[in-house]
């Protein structure tokens, strides 16, 4: 009896043992296990002098019996540290030994901090019984841990945003930017303009699709918008969470809904309605004193309802077409020296800034309130890529770190062909874990002006609550190991295991996340033949089934085990299993090859981080790209040509040379002005064998092919020149137009 207890115990032992891998994120910045464990007590005490709102938070959570008790009997410890020297509000410590938990922070959010951990330790150990004993030490390296929801777009109710807000609660992130006004529909209720919500929170019809297709759904949307009180009731539920609410009210640009309520306040007499479709307008607010008083009228009321130290006043993608055709405009440009309508841009934003900033609180904005200057005060939230923030840190401004290329969780998760219509880009969990928000080119000086780092969702194609939570989990989670500064990109793996873990809990609270890592992943690389086609899961690789027919993968296709070489047209499909049952979504992937399939290919100028997936292998990978999904198929360039040179590698024969573009304006995305075919044998010097001209490209629709006679060569170049400045009239003008291409293929 007593070998058969020994052998019971040892086998506990061993399990708790295997269970010491805490499952923990956002992940501690240091962690010590010590000996023993906490058993977890039928009857939870705690001590008297706990935080009353936060603790009964964490028994709403805990779901387990608890009483008080003294100190000496307490299960649940907590000291308040008076020692200021070292201050960090976040900052917190838990000691468990085998008969208490002990929590130390200098804040009550600190506390509340630490009980997030204790609750993902519960999670963990609950089944077992108990937990090991375990020293933390804890707090984040950034102060602003940011979420960002539009409302506008498409509207979520009060309860669906306070689910969002428990959400970043959950995972340490402290900010929720609440984007309430656009072209879309105004979401505030303004009391002293109520044809705000009145006009402007409705629109005739939506969006619907993808945008190339240019179809709407012909129902009315609306009125939504939130009343004062349930904002209130909103900021209140957030702030018991230690969340910030930050509001975001759209100026110059974006105006629409605001305009189609109040015309006045445009550079034409309008009419003006909400817009239906998704982009960027010409209609923006006029630089005059009665919209500066609307404006200052509409931040009193704004200020009032939120307490956040920054108020968000918008400034991007504000077209500067209306300025340039407007008589006060431009007075205003000649009376105050301003250079132009950048200057005043940045002169619409100053104003804006100083009014902001006589009520007690600082304004941030997206970065194109760098244009013309930036206001003195003013923070940035870099979105464009990392060069604003390092244009606002290296000036002694502050900055959020928000670039698309890693922080925009609108953009693809998966593989477009079985993810959701999305916006665009490429954005998987393993991206965004990779980011880092401190950019090299800053000092360490300098980088003391990052205020921390932001995910953006934009909801042009997020038509409800289930969608909105299928595109931030799980990639809230590396963005909350990343903000609080325990990512390490160079063991992906690990926080990949701790995701799956954190899908348990998901799955407990009905949450809709994306399951894309247990989807298959495809990777062409080049081989001796041209390319081969790498498959990988987060799985088991042996589950892993695949054919090259086009037909449907079952558990009796061939198992994957080496790269699949593609010598030739054809589609190949894959898919997870196990033991026989169909896991996974099935990948599907056409390829279509040339003879420059798999080649070495250099490009002189580097496309868009946003658009920038594979590299310029992805010109030459025999993947055409979907012109419905510019996820990862697609390079884009905004305001530069594409030269590419291929390299044959021996002189092959071919008499045509082709590539794949974009025609979509409404997303600034323009059509070439030209291309250029060059050859040479020896990678230096080129001769021009053909040069096709916009009006040749434009008549092409999509696939241009160049024909260049008879040529024999070693090195093709190929310069596709960008159409450069977005002409008046066209949406994004006068900014510089995208350039989007895909497979420069020959024959």
């Amino acid at each position: 009896m007593l070998r058969i207890f020994l052998i019971f115990s040892l086998l506990i032992s061993t399990c708790f043992s295997a269970q010491t891998k805490l499952h923990l994120i956002p992940y501690p910045q240091k962690v010590e296990f010590q000996k023993g464990e906490f058993v977890i007590p039928a009857l939870f005490n705690l001590s008297n002098n706990l935080p009353v709102k936060e603790t009964e938070y964490l028994k709403n959570k805990l779901k387990i019996k608890f009483s008080n008790a003294k100190n000496s009997d307490a299960h649940l410890l907590y000291s308040k540290l008076s020692d200021q020297s070292k201050l960090n509000n976040e900052a917190y410590s838990i000691e468990i030994t085998s008969k208490q938990i002990h929590i130390k922070s200098y804040t009550d959010q600190g506390y509340f901090l630490a009980i997030q951990t204790l609750i993902q330790l519960f999670e963990q150990y609950k089944d077992l019984g108990k937990i090991p004993a375990l020293k933390i030490e804890d707090e984040p390296k950034f102060a602003w841990r940011g979420m960002h929801l539009d409302v506008c777009r498409h509207f979520f109710t009060v309860e669906e945003v306070k689910k969002y807000i428990d959400y970043l609660a959950m995972y340490k992130l402290n900010t929720f930017h609440w984007h309430l006004t656009d072209d879309q529909g105004w979401r505030i209720e303004i009391k002293k303009y109520p044809k705000l919500t009145q006009i402007g929170s409705k629109r005739k019809e939506s969006m619907i699709g993808a945008y190339v297709d240019n179809t709407f759904d012909g129902k009315p949307y609306g009125p939504y918008f939130y009343t004062q009180e349930q904002i209130k009731d909103v900021v209140k539920y957030a702030q018991e969470r230690h969340i910030t609410v930050v509001p975001e009210i759209e100026m110059p640009g974006h105006a629409l809904a605001a305009l189609s309520a109040y015309p006045e306040l445009a550079c034409t007499k309008g009419p003006f309605e909400a817009a239906t479709k998704w982009g960027v307008f010409d209609d923006v607010f006029c630089p005059k004193d009665e919209t500066f008083t609307f404006l200052e009228n509409v931040l009193d009321e704004v200020i009032q309802l939120f307490p956040s130290q920054y108020i968000h006043i918008g400034g991007d993608e504000c077209p500067k077409t209306r300025w340039k055709e407007c008589a006060h405009c431009q007075a205003l440009i000649k009376k105050n020296n301003l250079k132009d309508e950048h200057g005043l841009q940045s002169y619409f934003i100053q104003r804006i800034e100083k009014y902001v900033n006589s009520k007690g609180r600082k304004i941030i904005g997206w970065d194109e309130i760098l244009e013309g200057g930036l206001a003195p005060n003013a923070a940035v939230m870099s979105w464009t890529g990392i060069k604003g923030g390092i244009e606002a840190a290296k000036t002694n401004h502050f900055a959020v770190m928000t670039p698309g290329a890693y922080c925009y969780f609108d953009h693809y998760q998966g593989d477009p062909q079985t993810e959701p219509n999305a916006f665009g880009g490429f954005t998987p969990l393993e991206k965004v874990y990779s980011y880092n928000p401190i950019p090299a080119e800053l000092n360490s000086e300098q980088s003391k002006y990052i205020l921390g780092v932001q995910a953006n969702l934009w909801t042009e194609y997020i038509l409800d609550f289930k969608q909105v939570q299928y595109m931030i989990f799980p990639r809230l989670f590396a963005l909350s190991e990343v903000g609080w500064g325990t990512s390490k990109p160079d063991n992906y793996k690990e926080f990949e295991n701790r995701v799956v873990e954190h899908f348990k809990i998901l799955d407990k609270m009905n949450i809709n996340y994306a399951k894309s890592i247990y989807n298959i992943s495809g990777k062409v690389i080049p081989d001796s033949k041209g390319v081969s086609y790498e498959l990988s899961t987060s799985q088991n690789p042996s589950g892993i089934k695949f054919t090259t027919d086009g037909s449907e993968p079952t558990s009796n296709s061939s198992t994957y085990q080496n790269p699949i070489p593609v010598s030739k047209a054809m589609t190949i499909k894959s898919a997870y299993f196990e033991n026989d049952e169909l896991k996974s979504a099935v990948s599907s992937q056409n390829f279509s090859t040339s003879k420059t399939t798999g080649k070495k290919i250099t490009l002189e100028n580097q496309p868009s981080e946003n658009y920038s997936f594979g590299g310029a292998f992805t010109l030459v990978d025999g993947i055409i790209g979907n012109v419905k999904q510019l996820g990862k198929t697609w390079l884009g360039f905004q305001g530069k040509d594409v030269v590419a040179t291929i390299d044959l590698s021996e002189k092959i024969s071919f008499s045509e040379v082709y590539f794949n573009t974009l025609d979509n304006k409404g997303s600034w995305i323009h059509l070439a002005k030209s291309a250029t075919v060059s050859v040479s044998d020896n990678g230096k010097n080129f001769e021009t064998v053909k040069e096709i001209s916009k009006e040749e490209i434009l008549s092409a629709k999509g696939r241009i092919s160049i024909r260049v006679g008879n040529q024999s060569a070693k090195f093709i170049k190929i310069k596709i020149e960008n159409a450069g400045i977005i002409p008046a009239g066209n949406p994004g003008t006068d900014s510089k137009a995208w350039l989007f291409v895909d497979e420069i293929g020959a024959n």
